[in-house]
């Protein structure tokens, strides 16, 4: 009877270390093949970074440099054919144009109250350009008055101060929300930011998300080679805050895909713009982009894992400035004041 009980005890732990130990083997297992996965992701950045390298020395041939979307780096993540990988996967991956789209860090700058007529504001160029850009989203119906609100309490979320803008919203404002939070009064880091600023409901959020970027660089150009409709509707006369028409937005997409458009002066002579005036946001256009968007996806077994980094070019160096798994929202930053070291 006690050698039963014995062999009893015995065999129940076996079978509780036969099970603790598959439990081990297949966590450790998961975290092998994500770490291989991971690994596959960065050597997509790195070979995005050699495309951009490669990019920046054809250019160098050029009077003027140029970043458009016939070049090979333009490749769209959705639809560019997977590289079979030796393990059973496969990866994929695209850049996109990050200076296509309008910054959100434009915005630190302040409106000036003043000019001809007193007491009237004057609003810059990169906030008629996202008021602009807010009108046109039409399933929003905003008023001018919510987008002039929406705009000027993002800059007050960016600039450092703790003074409101005229329609602007400060710590008075968020205080007084539930939870209670202050403003970063500093530069975004991520889109999702947006969500935190007054005026700002999930549904606008998500109708600028595909539009918007936040770069370290309050003063990057819009890259009119790679803008969409959309963002190329903001570009309108100095101080008129309505949009251009969808028409005229695709009729500058057509053109630009037809016949291309040999510098911005070319670009400012197109039908649309021509008679405009336009020299609040002429210096805010350019053709070559310093910012680009890596999405990459990869698969090893039955694990699938995104990467979304911001890659910055400067000249014949390619540095990732900001990285997540989570679209435009980084999880982990680097360098310097925009982003912190990497580990």
């Amino acid at each position: 009877m006690i050698a039963l009980l014995i062999f009893a005890l015995c065999t129940a732990l076996i079978v509780a270390m036969k099970s603790e130990f598959d439990l081990y083997y297949q966590r450790g297992a998961n975290v092998f093949i994500s770490e291989q996965v991971y690994a596959y992701l960065r050597g997509a950045e790195d070979l995005a970074s050699l495309a951009l390298i490669q990019d920046y020395d054809s250019d160098r041939e050029l009077d003027q440099p140029r970043d458009e979307l016939t070049e090979p780096w333009a490749q769209d993540p959705d639809t560019v054919v997977p590289y079979d990988l030796d393990e059973g996967g496969w990866l994929r991956g695209g850049l996109s144009d990050l200076q296509g789209r309008f910054n959100i860090n434009a915005l630190v700058e302040k409106t000036t109250i003043g000019g001809r007529v007193a007491n009237t504001v004057r609003y810059t160029a990169a906030q008629q350009q996202f008021i602009r850009l807010l009108l046109a989203q039409e399933s929003l119906q905003l008023g001018e008055q919510d987008a002039i609100l929406i705009t000027e309490s993002i800059g007050d979320w960016l600039d450092e101060d703790s003074q409101p803008r005229p329609n602007g919203a400060e710590d008075d404002y968020y205080v007084g929300q539930t939870p209670a939070y202050r403003a970063a009064n500093a530069l975004m880091v991520s889109v999702s930011e947006l969500r935190a600023v007054a005026y700002v409901t999930p549904q606008i959020y998500d109708a600028l998300r595909p539009f918007v970027a936040v770069l370290p660089d309050p003063a990057s150009l819009l890259n009119i080679l790679t803008a969409t409709p959309m963002v190329l509707r903001t570009i309108n006369t100095d101080n008129i805050l309505a949009p251009l028409s969808e028409a005229d937005g695709l009729a500058l997409e057509e053109t630009r895909r037809n016949e291309g458009f040999g510098d911005v002066e070319d670009f400012l002579k197109h039908p649309v713009l021509e008679g405009k005036t336009l020299l609040g946001i002429k210096p805010r256009l350019g053709l070559s982009t310093s910012y680009f968007l890596l999405s990459a996806e990869a698969k090893v077994a039955d694990r699938k894992l995104r990467l979304y980094s911001v890659l910055e070019r400067r000249n014949r160096s390619v540095l990732a400035i900001a990285r997540s798994s989570e679209g435009l929202c980084p999880t982990e930053q680097i360098e310097g004041k925009f982003c912190k070291t990497a580990p």
